[in-house]
């Protein structure tokens, strides 16, 4: 229960807080100015200045009295609603009060010269509004001049609302607006918003199995975030690890260990072993995981690597035995492998996933038909990925 303050100290918590949005206006303060209007937040500042509106009720007043606050009523008395209706957890009339607020905030950043205050355009709680507020944002900061450095933040806080609202085909727009407007150079905006930025885009590049587009955007995001922001790495490492897998690059243990994405350890273990039950094991264990982060259908086309590599230690154990037949392989000796990993297969289905692989490149040879057997090439057999996706 709050306590009880007097008429006077409300009064002179309220116009505190008057003074210090002023103050952060002039000065161009925007991570002060950024907390001042940070409704959901407890902060001791807000939490003071709500139990102050309950008992001075009418602030109204204060804006009328006096010149320097009466420019950002239009602003600040929806935001004292949304944040009194806040406290009550009346979160929907809080909302519609917030979002006056930031359209009137709006108004007053366009007569601003730089883009200072981007900090203080918060999200709204309603996702969907939010997508709506920010595309204004967005347009006015699109224009020439110092302002438009800002709207690469706008963009990355766009990718987070239609991410969540999965409605991730929103982005193209904003995209196209980025990388083709001659207004924008992308080495000129922040560091932080570049690799936010390369983040999304990566992410929206592996839902569309564009792996070496993926790979380029997720790595310059790796290679770009603060070595101490260990959270933001793992994000992109649960990204970027199954695009690497893609294109044949496989992870170390101690790097899936230190950033504890060890759900990757046995698809890693059965692409080394061409074990495809362990594969399959690997990808219903983690299930929800990987179908939650939109990776699981990536992770299951690494099937046709792990026969390529089943189908290499029997080329290599024939080797052994008989050098001058390592390149014949009978598909009823593959049949026996998938066998005893308790995968079983008919000649059909095994000669199937032959072709396949012949005709993705995984493979150099030939199928003969009769003998049931694969004919390998004498030279280069099973060609290297080399960063390269499976051919399609």
């Amino acid at each position: 229960m709050a306590a009880y303050i007097s008429m006077g100290e409300a009064h002179r918590r309220i116009t505190e807080y008057l003074n210090r949005f002023s103050d952060a206006v002039s000065y161009q303060d925007g991570k002060t100015l950024s907390r001042l209007v940070s409704v959901s937040s407890d902060s001791a500042v807000l939490v003071s200045l709500a139990e102050a509106l309950n008992t001075f009720q009418d602030a109204n007043r204060l804006f009328r009295q006096s010149e320097k606050y009466s420019r950002y009523a239009d602003i600040l008395l929806p935001m004292f609603r949304a944040l009194q209706s806040y406290r009550l957890r009346n979160l929907v009339e809080s909302y519609m009060a917030f979002e006056k607020a930031s359209n009137a905030f709006l108004q007053e950043f366009r007569n601003w010269e730089s883009a200072w205050a981007l900090e203080a355009l918060e999200n709204p709680e309603k996702l969907k509004g939010a997508g709506s507020f920010l595309m204004k944002v967005f347009g006015v900061l699109a224009g020439k001049g110092p302002k438009r450095v800002g709207a690469l933040y706008v963009t990355c806080q766009l990718f987070k609302v239609y991410f969540k609202l999965g409605t991730v085909h929103l982005c193209r727009s904003i995209i196209r607006s980025i990388e083709t407007a001659r207004i924008f150079d992308f080495e000129e905006f922040p560091v932080r918003d570049k690799v936010t930025y390369m983040y999304y885009t990566g992410r929206l590049e592996v839902y569309n199995e564009n792996f070496p587009a993926a790979d380029h955007k997720l790595s310059y995001a790796l290679t770009h975030c603060n070595a101490q922001k260990e959270a933001n790495i793992r994000m992109i490492l649960k990204y970027l690890i199954p695009v690497k897998l893609s294109i044949g690059i496989l992870p170390r243990q101690l790097l899936l260990d230190k950033f504890n994405l060890n759900e990757y350890s046995d698809v890693v273990l059965a692409l080394k072993r061409g074990d495809l039950r362990l594969l399959r094991h690997a990808l219903q264990e983690h299930e929800d995981r990987f179908l939650r982060s939109g990776v699981y259908l990536v992770l299951e086309k690494l099937e046709l690597q792990v026969y390529q590599r089943l189908v290499k230690k029997i080329y290599i154990m024939q080797k052994q035995k008989d050098p001058n037949k390592a390149h014949q392989i009978k598909l009823d000796v593959i049949v026996k492998a998938l066998k005893w990993l308790e995968i079983d297969m008919d000649l059909d289905e095994v000669e199937c996933i032959m072709s396949i692989l012949i005709y993705r490149n995984l493979m150099k040879g030939y199928f003969a038909h009769k003998s049931k057997v694969v004919v390998l090439s004498k030279q280069d057999p099973f060609p290297k990925l080399n960063g390269k996706p499976v051919n399609s």
